[in-house]
């Protein structure tokens, strides 16, 4: 099931893909237990009767292709609008992606972790896809790129095995972490140059966990202009998926509604030689496999 939020006739709607990501219908018109509000509310409080059912629409298909809007009539918005905390986000979770960094910024001490490194990244209003990335001309002169999975936490947890960890996963969606790497770098720790306003795009759906196989082995890669710069798989993970669950919610409550960003792998614009920076007009496209494009132009 691949689950949007879309804009049609000025009303923002919760929806759901067909397999070929060309029809969207209204969840809402399903005949589904209850009323869903938006996308955190689905996260949250879908029931098990409500999945079923969608889950064979989604199987079956006819009843999008017959009452779904065209992709080509409406617009897909971030797939959730509000956040309600920061994005969870791991540093240096592919190899090739630490040793750029550690010769990007010069700094020697930077070497494969022994634990998960995490840091937080402000998301009060993520946006989607085809909507701008403002450069911030004005605070930064190092726009940078980051493609990852992020996922999705279904149900509040704490102190979490990693073998129940895919039972507190609702799904999966795309994030390009938009980085300013100076702003990084001049502040030392990460949360300000990460956490620009229009930083954090999301999208363009949110996969939901029954689609994939767990843990998750999927291609992503980016492309700015065309030109592919990332491109690697979520296997190649130095941390997976139930190690960063397991490993972050010792002691610390993981939310229904959460977003853990698993990190980016190596080709972002600040490891080439030399720097390869965002500029306006530049078009960025973050892919994930199984999941679908996210497109946003620099502005």
């Amino acid at each position: 099931m691949k689950f949007v939020t879309f804009l049609v006739d000025n009303e923002k709607k919760l929806g759901m893909l067909n397999r070929d990501m060309t029809k969207v219908v209204n969840i809402n018109n399903l005949n589904l237990y209850r009323t869903y509000n938006d996308m955190m509310d689905l996260i949250k409080n879908s029931s098990r009767h409500d999945l079923k059912l969608l889950k064979k629409v989604y199987d079956e298909e006819s009843c999008i292709r017959e009452n779904g809007y065209s992709i080509d009539n409406i617009k897909i918005c971030t797939p959730i609008e509000t956040l309600e905390s920061d994005i969870l986000c791991l540093g240096l979770n592919y190899r090739e992606h630490v040793e750029e960094t550690a010769r990007s910024f010069k700094d020697d001490s930077i070497d494969i972790p022994e634990y998960p490194v995490y840091f937080s990244k402000r998301a009060v209003s993520p946006i989607g896809p085809g909507d701008n990335i403002d450069s911030h001309g004005e605070v930064t002169e190092q726009l940078d790129y980051e493609v990852e999975l992020a996922v999705i936490i279904g149900k509040d947890g704490i102190n979490i095995a990693k073998e129940d960890a895919e039972e507190y996963i609702f799904g999966y969606t795309i994030m390009n972490d938009v980085s300013a790497r100076d702003v990084q770098q001049r502040h030392v720790q990460w949360y300000r140059g990460k956490s620009l306003d229009t930083f954090t795009s999301l999208g363009p759906c949110i996969v939901h966990k029954s689609e994939l196989k767990f843990p998750v082995e999927l291609d992503l890669c980016s492309k700015v202009n065309g030109e592919l710069r990332q491109n690697s798989n979520t296997k190649n993970f130095i941390f997976d998926i139930p190690t960063i669950i397991h490993d972050i919610s010792q002691g610390m409550t993981l939310r229904a509604g959460d977003i853990i960003a698993t990190g980016t792998p190596s080709g972002v614009g600040m490891g080439f030689k030399p720097p390869k920076f965002l500029k306006k007009g530049d078009v960025v496209q973050c892919e994930v496999e199984n999941i679908g494009v996210l497109e946003n132009k620099i502005v």
